[in-house]
């Protein structure tokens, strides 16, 4: 199993994975989250009336900032020239969903980043509206769209 992980050398240590000899294209990543919430927080976003401020708007800058952060949150993630990031934050009728699309022109690909952008903003919406109900729940986050590098395309199945 240890020469399949990209992460791991051929003794099983973690280390970095040189992508210098990549070469770089478009990468794409789509992911989503959803906050599970009580009626009263979603009232409470829909109808911006959270102490905290603009529910959603605060989510989506949050999950964009945090995409840019991915490589120093997560130690073995490269360091990319993200050339966009897009959050969009809904309101449903149990909660929040939550879809972080991220593009790079790039040597390796842009899920970790796509990913946290989605997890971000998933906490920061538990975050403005924690007051109403702490009993939100996170999940799934997950991964939809991969596009780009080596093995192509990649789509989540129904």
């Amino acid at each position: 199993m240890t020469s399949k992980l990209t992460h791991t050398d051929s003794s099983g240590k973690v280390r970095m994975v040189d992508v210098s000899e990549k070469r770089a294209g478009v990468r794409t990543a789509v992911a989503e989250g959803f906050v599970s919430a009580s009626e009263e927080a979603v009232r409470a976003a829909r109808e911006n009336a959270a102490r905290k401020g603009d529910v959603l708007a605060a989510a989506r800058v949050a999950g964009i900032a945090a995409a840019k952060r991915a490589a120093d949150l997560i130690p073995l993630c490269h360091p990319l020239s993200i050339t966009f990031a897009g959050v969009d934050a809904e309101v449903e009728e149990s909660g929040f969903r939550v879809a972080a699309t991220v593009k790079a022109r790039d040597c390796t690909g842009v899920e970790m980043e796509a990913l946290t952008a989605a997890s971000v903003a998933c906490l920061t919406i538990y975050d403005m509206l924690k007051a109403v109900d702490k009993s939100m729940e996170i999940g799934p986050v997950r991964l939809l769209l991969k596009e780009g590098g080596k093995s192509g395309t990649w789509k989540r199945s129904s």
